[in-house]
């Protein structure tokens, strides 16, 4: 267990939304006392996802204990929320009856997220914790590609017949039993269950019950083929504000609905997975063990040090130069380090430019001839600047000028390459946010050291 300086020492400073102290101490000494009635009492009236960040911030005992005093009472919504590292520890804690209900809780798309990261015996635990039918609608979503429409939908939805009024369909909604807990249109289909438009509840309980239900159908209607990729989904629910769709399979039948809150899910995910792979360390969070952390950062870095190694032999081509002048060994990691970060700027850009479908064939050169530009600008300035320093610095003009050529080519080159590589990695279908770091820098300190130190070989020597 942990004592009372370590956890004040790992809880983060108040915030509007973050556990502060006061809540987090009455859980630890629940924990500590083993005591399930005083945990209930303070976990209860906490929001699940609450729940989750707190079960993230505990050790793994302190974690499965929480899961065991809890018993009956854990929410499966708390599951959902879980890192997806967590979720097979917490679910090897909970007792079968607990999980049973648990899942039994959650709508069909958030079981089929929840079994897609367990392995075989917990995923068989999870479908025998089902409903028969709920189990058979989990297996089918399970038969659709991974991260797709398929397995993002859920199958809890509101239809009704293109023919039927407002009158028709209220009084239908009102006389299930078995509606879904949250939904935000009634899908209106054909004779053949192909969706042609839906209704928001708002246009619906404030309508005449005589006007039929086509005149009152959004403009924003659109459908998900079952089998499109879910960061296309998610994209689309951004592009065209939609708050759900209806998911379509390839005869146009209604299959599912994808909701905001699941699409919103995946587009925070892209996001956070292409901040991840820029900085070369996948996918990960502050809940994964030293081992499997160590295994996703280390290809990357190994990378890296080919990258430097590459850097080097380019160095060494100019040895006598840097024997001669150690100045230049002063100032080398300046010119890299500006080109660097010059190369990560750009290539920031473009990667979320390429994510979000703004940066296109159509408008590539442009933006090409814009970066250009903007590095050929800051070069001139920081060459300007760099001019003067290693004039007063090293009482050498002739210096100067060599480090101002420099920064100002490297700068340009940063600037190209930031745009260039991610777009022609894009092109050859090949993930930017993956890969285009390691090419970007290896160029950027390539191109940096070759044109100081060859200009200063030939200008100084």
């Amino acid at each position: 267990m942990l004592d009372d300086q370590e956890h004040d020492d790992a809880l983060p400073e108040d915030g509007d939304y973050e556990l502060d102290r006061d809540t987090f101490r009455p859980i630890k000494a629940a924990l500590e006392a083993e005591d399930p009635v005083a945990l209930a009492e303070l976990l209860d009236p906490m929001h699940p996802a609450d729940i989750a960040d707190l079960m993230e911030q505990l050790h793994d005992d302190e974690r499965t204990m929480l899961v065991q005093l809890y018993g009956r009472e854990f929410d499966g919504d708390i599951l959902s929320e879980l890192a997806e590292g967590l979720r097979e520890d917490v679910v090897d804690a909970m007792a079968p009856e607990v999980l049973a209900e648990a899942v039994r809780e959650l709508e069909t798309d958030d079981v089929v997220d929840l079994i897609e990261d367990l392995d075989q015996p917990q995923t068989e635990a999870v479908l025998d914790a089902l409903d028969d039918d709920d189990r058979v609608v989990v297996e089918q979503s399970l038969t659709y590609p991974e991260e797709s429409a398929g397995r993002l939908m859920q199958r809890e939805l509101v239809v009704a017949p293109e023919h039927w009024n407002v009158g028709q369909t209220i009084d239908f909604l009102r006389n299930q039993d078995d509606l879904p807990e949250q939904f935000y249109h009634v899908i209106l289909v054909d004779p053949r269950m192909r969706p042609i438009g839906y209704v928001t509840l708002g246009r619906l309980m404030g309508s005449p019950r005589e006007l039929a239900m086509t005149a009152i159908v959004e403009e924003s209607f659109r459908t998900i083929p079952v089998l499109q990729d879910e960061a296309e989904v998610a994209y689309a629910f951004n592009q065209y504000h939609l708050i759900s769709a209806p998911v379509v399979d390839a005869s146009d039948r209604l299959v599912g609905v994808i909701t905001i809150d699941d699409a919103m899910v995946i587009l925070d995910e892209e996001h956070e997975e292409d901040i991840l792979r820029l900085a070369g360390v996948g996918e990960s969070n502050l809940s994964d063990r030293v081992v499997d952390t160590t295994k996703r950062r280390f290809p990357w870095l190994a990378v890296n040090l080919v990258t430097s190694i590459l850097a080097s032999l380019v160095i060494a081509q100019f040895d006598a130069v840097i024997t001669q002048f150690v100045a230049l060994a002063v100032l080398m990691p300046i010119v890299a380090s500006m080109g660097g970060n010059a190369g990560t700027q750009s290539l920031t850009v473009a990667v979320r430019a390429l994510a979000t479908k703004d940066l296109t064939s159509a408008n590539v050169w442009r933006v090409i001839r814009r970066e250009a530009a903007v590095g050929l600008i800051n070069g001139v300035i920081f060459a300007g600047v760099m001019g003067v320093i290693g004039i007063l610095w090293f009482g050498t003009p002739i210096l100067g000028v060599v480090i101002g050529v420099a920064m100002v080519v490297n700068l340009v080159v940063a600037g190209l390459a930031g745009i260039i590589i991610p777009v022609t990695l894009e092109r050859l279908d090949v993930d930017p946010a993956l890969a285009s770091g390691a090419f970007v820098t290896t160029v950027t300190d390539v191109v940096g050291f070759f044109a100081f130190l060859g200009l200063a070989a030939v200008m100084l020597l």
